[in-house]
C-alpha cells in the first residue's frame, strides 16, 4: 500500500512519540508510508522510515497560529501532493490539517480513515486557562471534527469509551487502542542509583512517565510531598518527561522550591523511547493523575500499558478506559485525601515486603506489532 499518515504533531521533531510512530514505522518495513512535516517542535529530529515531505510555510512554535495560518498552503499542498503521488489511502488524525487532506482526497477518490486519538475539542482547550478562550476553541474545534468525521469513510479510536462517545454523536468507530513495546518494556534487575544517586534500596520512588502539562495534575503529587515525607521520609518523586507548550513544568518546579523539596523531587527532563523502561523500573509506584473530566472519560493512555508491562504498581484517577481492564496492579482515587492515603498504603506494602512486580497477563494482547497488524487489516479492507 501507499498511505498518506497525517499526524497530529510535528511527526520528526515532537518530544513524545505518539501512536503513529509506534504504528506506521512497524507499517513503513511492509509498505509505503507518506508523512508532511508541520514544524512546530525544535526538539532534535528523530530517525523515521517514513518519506517525510516539508509542508510547512510559517514554522510558528504555537500549535494553534501555525496550524491556523497555515492552512491555506495546506490545502494547496495536499492537492499538490495527490497529483505527484499515487496514494492508496489517507489516515487522518489531524484538526485543520485534517480538513485539508479530506478535501484533497475527495477530489481525488483516495479513501479516508480518521484515526481520533482522543477527543480534540477538549484536548485543544486544555492548552487554555481562560474560560472563555476554552469555551470559544471548544466550540470552534468541535465543529471541524465533526466535518472531519462526516466526510471520512471509516473512524478508528483508541478506547472503548471513546468508540461509546462517538456513537452518542452518531458516528461508528473501529477500536485500536494503545499499545506498548513488549520486546523493550519489562521488568528489570538494576541499581536504582544508576537513575540517580539519591535513590537508595530503602527509597520509595513515586513516579510518572510523560508530558508535564496542565492535564496531568502533578500539582496535586507536589503538594502532597511534604506531608508523605513526614510519613517516609526515604521517600522521593520521580518525574520523567519534557514540557510541551505551556510554563507547566516551571511552575511544578518553582513549587517545589518553595517547600524545599529540591533535593526528593528528580525532574529528568526528556529521555529518549528506548530509556524509559530504565526510569520506569526505578519506580516503586506509578502514576496517572489524568485530571480533566472530560479527558478522563475517554482516556486510555500509554503509560497504562507501559507501566503494566515493567510490573508496576499503579495508582490512577478513575479513568473508565483503564477499569474496563480489570489489571490487578491498578488502584484508584477520587480525591486529595485518597491520594495521600494511597500512597501511604504502598509505602507500609514496600516497608514489609519489598517491591512489588507482576505483568497482568493481559498484556501481551496490546503488543504494539499487534496494533499495526489490526492497522493494517482496516486499512487494506478499505482499499479493497
Amino acid at each position: 500500500m501507499n498511505i498518506l499518515l497525517v499526524s497530529t504533531q510535528d511527526y520528526i521533531h515532537h518530544p513524545i512519540p505518539s501512536r503513529h510512530h509506534y504504528i506506521f514505522e512497524r507499517l513503513a518495513a511492509r509498505h509505503t508510508v507518506h508523512v508532511p512535516h508541520f514544524h512546530v517542535s525544535r526538539g532534535p529530529e528523530r530517525e523515521t522510515a517514513l518519506q517525510v515531505h516539508e509542508a510547512t510555510l510559517f514554522p510558528l512554535t504555537s500549535p494553534f497560529l501555525h496550524y491556523t495560518l497555515n492552512a491555506p498552503y495546506h490545502f494547496a499542498f495536499f492537492n499538490r501532493f495527490f497529483r505527484d503521488h499515487d496514494i492508496d489511502v489517507v489516515v487522518a488524525a489531524h484538526v485543520l490539517a485534517g480538513t485539508a487532506v479530506i478535501t484533497a482526497a475527495k477530489r481525488h477518490n483516495i479513501p479516508v480513515l480518521f484515526d481520533l486519538k482522543d477527543w480534540f475539542p477538549d484536548s485543544a482547550a486544555a492548552y487554555y486557562s481562560n474560560s472563555l478562550m476554552q469555551s470559544l476553541v471548544r466550540n470552534a474545534v468541535f465543529q471541524i471534527t465533526r466535518w472531519n468525521l462526516d466526510h471520512s469513510d471509516r473512524i478508528s479510536t483508541v478506547s472503548p469509551v471513546l468508540v461509546k462517545k462517538l456513537a452518542g454523536h452518531g458516528f461508528q468507530a473501529e477500536l485500536i487502542t494503545n499499545g506498548v513495546d513488549l520486546s523493550r518494556f519489562s521488568p528489570l534487575e538494576m541499581d536504582r542509583a544508576a537513575v540517580d544517586e539519591r535513590i537508595t534500596p530503602e527509597t520509595f520512588v513515586i513516579g510518572f512517565s510523560g508530558s508535564v502539562e496542565r492535564w496531568y495534575d502533578l500539582t496535586s503529587l507536589v503538594d502532597a510531598m511534604p506531608d508523605i515525607l513526614e510519613y517516609y521520609p526515604e521517600t522521593v518523586l520521580l518525574i520523567v518527561g519534557p514540557g510541551l507548550f505551556t510554563a507547566y513544568y516551571d511552575e511544578l518546579m518553582e513549587k517545589v522550591q518553595e517547600y524545599g523539596i529540591e533535593e526528593r523531587v528528580i525532574f529528568t527532563g526528556k529521555k529518549e523511547y528506548g530509556e524509559l523502561p530504565v526510569y520506569i523500573n526505578a519506580m516503586d509506584l506509578c502514576m496517572i493523575p489524568l485530571k480533566p473530566k472530560q479527558w478522563i472519560d475517554i482516556a486510555l493512555p500509554n503509560k497504562f500499558f507501559e507501566y503494566s508491562a515493567c510490573g508496576k504498581r499503579i495508582l490512577s484517577t478513575e479513568i473508565p478506559g483503564i477499569m474496563e481492564y480489570a489489571y490487578p496492579n491498578v488502584a484508584y482515587y477520587r480525591s486529595t485525601e485518597e491520594l495521600t492515603g494511597q500512597i501511604k498504603r504502598s509505602i507500609d506494602e514496600f516497608q514489609s515486603g519489598g517491591r512489588y512486580s507482576a505483568v497482568p497477563e493481559q498484556i501481551s494482547q496490546n503488543d504494539w506489532d499487534q496494533k499495526a497488524a489490526e492497522m493494517e487489516t482496516l486499512l487494506e479492507s478499505m482499499i479493497s
